[in-house]
């Protein structure tokens, strides 16, 4: 063998050594940088990073917490794993044990803390739109405009004036700064699934979904017991049969909005808003609140009583009655004599 290739053997062999050592040392340093953990034991703790923030920021912000001991080290283990997806924004959950490969596992995937969120039955969408708000969920400013926005509203194949009503009462988990849209989205589609169940009976009695949610509201507010909503269902519905008003008062309420100071007062009563079943005969507009799926059930599957009356008893439960002359009884034992 000539000289030169022996040369050119040995150059191609010493290259060959740096290269493995090399790619050990990028190796080995690479594996050092993901274990890496600022402690042994740690409590979790919340950190919030910034929508837009950059690796370089969301390592400052780790390390600002102490979820982290050095945000250079932890930028670079980034860097090396950058084809594993860009960081995203949220809340997140993090231990300062767990080693930067978990961390970064986090905040690629979106894994944000999810907080439970309950909105009652009975909630107006004023209410709503403050419970999301207050939960740091979506601006309340911006779910009520858009709950009235004629293209989202249809987009959500709600297809009313407002969202009121159609945003389902429940417990939800959502993440910080989630956003009106999606939140919203979420709550009616939640609706949509209690409302399917219901189909054939609304579809058998001729009822719309919009006629049936209203009167659901109805009951919503009026029922301190669920076990008695099919019977106050039952009382408008022969109502409603007989061409007689409903004589709500959580209608008018309803109608008189913010000029409502907490007592119901005759003058209230003979108020001319198209929500108030004192004046006008029928089912108001729209839904009042958003019912839950009992009340949703009760207004397609009324009792099969004759009642055409119901009076507080003051303990939740209700007194009810098929003439006026019982009504008036009962009205007298417990309202005018408590």
């Amino acid at each position: 063998m000539r000289p030169w290739r022996h040369s050119l053997l040995a150059l191609l062999a010493a290259l060959a050594l740096l290269a493995g050592v090399a790619a050990g040392v990028y190796w080995g340093g690479k594996a050092w940088l993901l274990e890496r953990r600022a402690s042994q034991s740690g409590q979790a703790e919340l950190v919030e990073i910034a929508k837009g923030s950059s690796l370089a920021q969301a390592a400052k912000a780790l390390a600002d917490a102490g979820i982290v001991n050095n945000a250079r080290l932890f930028q670079l283990a980034g860097r090396l794993t950058s084809e594993d997806g860009p960081i995203l924004a949220g809340e997140y959950e993090l231990s300062s044990a767990m080693n930067a490969a978990r961390i970064l596992r986090f905040l690629r995937s979106g894994r944000v803390k999810l907080h439970y969120v309950l909105i009652p039955e009975g909630y107006t969408l004023s209410q709503i739109a403050a419970r999301l708000d207050e939960s740091g969920i979506a601006e309340q400013a911006e779910v009520l405009r858009l709950a009235a926005d004629p293209a989202f509203t249809a987009e959500l194949g709600v297809g009313q004036p407002t969202l009121e009503g159609y945003m389902f009462p429940d417990t939800y988990r959502f993440p910080r700064h989630l956003g009106a849209r999606a939140a919203m989205s979420a709550m009616v589609g939640r609706y949509n699934q209690a409302w399917q169940a219901l189909v054939p009976a609304a579809k058998q009695q001729g009822w719309s979904r919009h006629k049936a949610t209203t009167l659901a509201s109805i009951i919503q507010r009026e029922a301190g017991k669920d076990e008695e909503m099919p019977l106050i269902s039952a009382v408008y519905r022969n109502r409603l049969k007989r061409g007689m008003r409903l004589q709500a008062d959580p209608t008018v309420i309803y109608g008189l909005g913010e000029a409502f100071k907490g007592n119901l007062t005759r003058a209230h009563l003979e108020s001319d808003t198209t929500y108030n079943t004192y004046t006008r005969t029928g089912l108001p507009p729209g839904p009042i609140c958003s019912p839950g799926r009992e009340a949703l059930a009760a207004a397609l599957r009324p009792a099969q009583v004759p009642y055409l009356y119901f009076v507080a008893k003051g303990d939740g439960s209700h007194q009810f009655s098929t003439t006026y002359a019982q009504h008036q009884k009962a009205v007298d034992a417990f309202q005018r004599h408590r």
